[in-house]
């Protein structure tokens, strides 16, 4: 069994998270420049075995695409043209970024630390993955 691997997407940086081998914990990974994501994502798929790619699609409360929506379908395709052997799977990342901060703040961060907004993209990721987990679990 392989890592899932969740990526939060933007146009300056990507926030990345990934299980454990066992598809159980999901743990920030990295945040990378946006321009540098697929090198990244090359040599990280080289090194561990990833099952599959979540990646968070931005929706307004509605359920309607926003601006980012676009450059978020072209990344996709970008993924599933690149490494053909994995699943690509689209995700709602509605409010992610606002968990990402509460998280942040309970888990005692500091104010300096949660203006780091790569930190922000690393926990928004890993809060796309848990989520993905949590609602494909067979328990």
């Amino acid at each position: 069994m392989g890592r899932i691997l969740a990526i939060d997407f933007g146009t300056k940086r990507v926030g990345l998270a990934s299980t454990d081998p066992l598809q159980i914990i999901a743990s920030p990974l990295d945040t990378v420049p946006n321009k540098e994501i697929l090198t990244y994502l090359k040599s990280y798929l080289s090194k561990e075995g990833v099952d599959k790619i979540i990646v968070g699609m931005p929706k307004n409360l509605q359920n309607e695409d926003t601006h980012s929506t676009e450059s978020v379908r072209k990344f996709v395709l970008k993924l599933e043209k690149t490494f053909p052997e994995v699943k690509v799977i689209t995700a709602d990342e509605r409010f992610t970024s606002k968990m990402a901060f509460q998280t942040m703040i309970d888990g005692g961060l500091k104010k300096k630390d949660r203006q780091n907004k790569e930190t922000v993209d690393k926990v928004s990721a890993t809060i796309i993955l848990q989520s993905y987990l949590q609602s494909n679990s067979s328990y």
